[in-house]
């Protein structure tokens, strides 16, 4: 059979008439047509491909923006509003409520990962100070670290003759901590140099407190001493009846601190002068938070006490089901508690009815801290736990190793805890 446009002869070809010729160039073109328009298709899937990722770079690089001016906002606000100094309980009346966190909320804390973890030779039971773009901590390895905020680089460390067992309180570019060598320390904040040491009568695992250019501390000597924050003299000292392990909280010129004699106690913060004490059924490790004219404090009783701050006149007592040990926190018109029992408690800071209960996987030493709607506590079960502060949803943990006794700080997006295990963590 002929082939088109060719005829077939006696076993060759012919040349093929023009009229063939012609009719083979829309062939041609017919099969050049779908080439350009795949490659011009090609082309604009790739402008298109081009263009969307040159959107998506725009708009992350505008959401990396808004988060870095978030951040530095936040920051800057946390900076200034630390000027006067950071301790146990984030302030002087230990309401352990940060309002200056903007990073971190309920939206975006499940986010949250390891950023750096740093080891130190012994267990960490005391709770980080974050202040001027630092970490201060107390170690059981007999040593104090300061360490870089963003990285965890240790900046220096100065040891000691035995267990660091407070929290640090840092003010005015001052380190003050206590010990089991019966001395509270005070380190230059920059360089770690010791500028005074002061013998309290016995070991100290209560924190430090400094207000108005005064540090006040308990000993398990039964002893609280009032002292000079520049020199280290000797102001004045008030007996309890038995060793105080609590920290003490001041607010509007009143000392107060838990004992193990079972008492919470109200002192002058000027002369010392017991103003007055209330007895609560068991001792008192748990250390006082005071919030609009309240004292709120836990007992080995099993009881949270919110009492008024001017008398001590009980106004509502609320009990779980084991000893608390855990300092409340107080934000936003809520009381939150860790109890032996588990659980941590969420009360209206009025009436002590409760508003949520959330279990752990064993009991809650660490107190709690609050922060931009977020309630921060470990548990002895090894972890460190995140809760929504209205619902008490639990929107994040993490495993630290081994129990988490140190209370967490919350500083600018990131989250500070110790662990039994020897390691101070931060997750971001």
């Amino acid at each position: 059979m002929a082939n088109l446009g060719q005829q077939k002869t006696t076993g060759k070809y012919r040349p093929q008439p023009a009229h063939a010729q012609q009719k083979k160039r829309p062939r041609r073109q017919a099969v050049t047509r779908p080439r350009n328009k795949t490659l011009f298709i090609g082309l604009l899937c790739l402008v298109v491909i081009g263009g969307a990722a040159l959107i998506y770079t725009l708009v992350n690089n505008h959401i990396a923006s808004v988060h870095a001016a978030a951040a530095k906002a936040a920051a800057q606000a946390y900076a200034a509003g630390t000027e006067g100094g950071v301790m146990f309980g984030f302030n002087a009346q230990h309401t352990a409520f940060n309002p200056f966190e903007r990073v971190l909320n309920t939206s975006d804390v499940s986010q949250l990962q390891q950023g750096w973890r740093v080891t130190t030779g012994g267990e960490i039971n005391t709770s980080p100070a974050i202040i001027g773009g630092m970490v201060y901590i107390g170690s059981g390895d007999h040593k104090f670290y300061a360490l870089d905020a963003s990285t965890g680089k240790i900046r220096w460390t100065a040891s000691i003759s035995n267990v660091v067992s407070s929290s640090p309180a840092v003010a005015n570019g001052m380190v003050f901590a206590g010990s089991y060598d019966d001395k509270l320390y005070a380190f230059n904040a920059s360089s770690g140099k010791t500028l005074w040491t002061a013998s309290i009568g016995g070991a100290s695992s209560s924190s430090p407190v400094v207000v108005n250019g005064v540090v006040y501390v308990g000993s398990l000597a039964g002893t609280l001493y009032a002292l000079n924050a520049s020199t280290g003299k000797q102001l004045w000292t008030a007996s309890t009846g038995a060793p105080i392990n609590s920290s003490p909280a001041v607010a509007n010129g009143v000392v107060y601190t838990g004992s193990n004699d079972g008492k919470l106690y109200a002192f002058n913060g000027g002369t010392g002068k017991t103003l007055w004490s209330v007895t609560t059924g068991a001792p008192i490790n748990s250390s006082p938070a005071v919030s609009n004219g309240v004292v709120y404090i836990g007992s080995g009783d099993h009881k949270l006490y919110a009492l008024e701050a001017s008398s001590g006149s009980t106004l509502w007592i609320v009990s779980t089901r084991d000893d608390i040990e855990s300092s409340p926190a107080v934000a936003n018109g809520v009381v939150y508690i860790g109890s032996d029992d588990h659980k941590l408690y969420a009360l209206d800071a009025s009436t002590g009815s409760i508003r949520w209960t959330a279990s752990t996987g064993d009991k809650i030493v660490s107190s709690p801290v609050v922060a931009n709607g977020v309630v921060y506590a470990g548990s002895d079960d090894g972890k460190l736990y995140a809760l929504d502060a209205s619902t008490g949803s639990i929107l994040w943990n993490a495993s630290l190793g081994n129990a988490v006794a140190s209370s967490p700080a919350v500083a600018n997006g990131v989250v500070y805890a110790g662990s039994d295990d020897g390691k101070l963590y931060a997750f971001h």
